[in-house]
Formats: structure tokens, sequence, C-alpha cells
């Protein structure tokens, strides 16, 4: 069946609940972190089938930094990535081609990108459709 793990990223308790929730009623197990340090040192330690990102957190190592990281990092580049973002998704976008890691070359968009709050139903197939690809 493959890794059944999804790590939920989010600064915010309530979210960190509301996904995690949903993750596990998708028949998957979550892995919680709030920020993004904690989110790459877990992911590091087992990575996950799927990671569920928060863009905006309150730590320098904030959600656009912790996705490069995941994008730039040859262990975790694979890992699919669902952004949920209070912000527009074109403003990430072009916040994360300010971030590319080399002249000319750009940081891949995430596999899924939704705006808070999220709709249950709909990260739910995002979740079975994102983390079947990887299995």
């Amino acid at each position: 069946m493959g890794n059944r793990k999804i790590l939920v990223v989010d600064d915010e308790r309530d979210m960190r609940i509301f996904v995690s929730t949903v993750v596990e009623t998708s028949g998957f197990e979550a892995i919680k972190a709030q920020d993004g340090m904690e989110a790459i040192e877990k992911a590091d330690l087992d990575p996950p089938a799927l990671v569920i990102l928060d863009v905006m957190m309150p730590k320098i190592d904030d959600g656009i930094q912790t996705y490069r990281r995941f994008r730039t990092d040859s262990k975790l580049s694979r890992i699919p990535i669902i952004i949920l973002s209070a912000i527009a998704r074109k403003t990430f976008l072009h916040s994360i081609r300010l971030l590319s890691p080399h002249r000319g070359s750009v940081l891949p968009e995430p596999e899924a990108y939704m705006e808070k709050p999220p709709d249950a139903g709909e990260l739910s197939r995002l979740i079975s459709k994102l983390s079947a690809a990887e299995s």
C-alpha cells in the first residue's frame, strides 16, 4: 500500500487539528509540525507520502522558505506538496520565483494549492489523488 504518512505543517493549532482530521478520515496517518524547522526535521527522519504546508507562519523560516527547502533537498524534493494558505496562489508563485536557487532555474510549482479555509471534501480528494501518485 506504500507510505500512509502525511505531514501537516501549520502554526495554528485549530488548523492543524482540522487538516489532521481530514487526513485521518481519508485513511492516512497525520504527522504534525508547527513550523518549518520541525517539518524538515520530521520529513528528513521519516519522509511522508505528502506534505500539507501552510505558507504564512510567524518564524523567519516560514512556509515559503520551508517550501524552498523541500524542493531543493535531494531526499525530500520528490514529495508532493499541497500549499494551504490565506494568500492568493499568484502571490505565492511570485514569491517562489524570487527564491529560485540559481539564476535561470525556477522552483517547481506545488502539486496543489488551496486557499484557507479549505473545503474538507476537496482536501480529502487531493490527499487521495496525490498520495496515490507516490505509491
